[in-house]
């Protein structure tokens, strides 16, 4: 079984191009186990509190996925962003991160991380070895 952090951009996946990423996770890792992090359930939180009628439906949806998914319970310094949390995580655990952000896939990339993002808005495709 393939652990993998999932993002909170990538929870919006299902619901912005019809993709289910949990089957996608599976047929692509083998059998994947999704993580989501207690920061990322924060953030979508707080998204959810500041946005439009519509955004908050779609934050409150991938809120509702992400119950979906293990929650690791991790801290946040305060010098840290929630992608830098969800960086060091993965840093730390050696385990893959599904995002569709390009500046964190490239960091995650460059640390030799695999991470796994929406191609062609879809199908799921992997960048690195898991």
């Amino acid at each position: 079984m393939v652990k993998i952090i999932l993002d909170s951009n990538f929870l919006l996946v299902p619901l912005q191009f019809r993709v289910d990423i949990f089957e996608e996770l599976n047929v692509l890792l083998g059998k994947a186990e999704p993580i989501v992090l207690s920061t990322t359930i924060e953030e979508l939180k707080k998204l959810i509190e500041k946005s439009s009628i519509k955004e908050r439906m779609q934050f409150s949806a991938a809120l509702k996925l992400a119950e979906r998914c293990e929650i690791l319970k991790v801290k946040r310094d305060k010098s840290e962003n929630y992608d830098d949390v969800i960086f060091r995580v993965a840093k730390e655990l050696k385990i893959p991160v599904a995002t569709n952000d390009s500046e964190l896939r490239k960091r995650l990339r460059e640390a030799g991380i695999a991470t796994v993002y929406l191609r062609q808005k879809a199908r799921l495709e992997i960048d690195g070895h898991v």
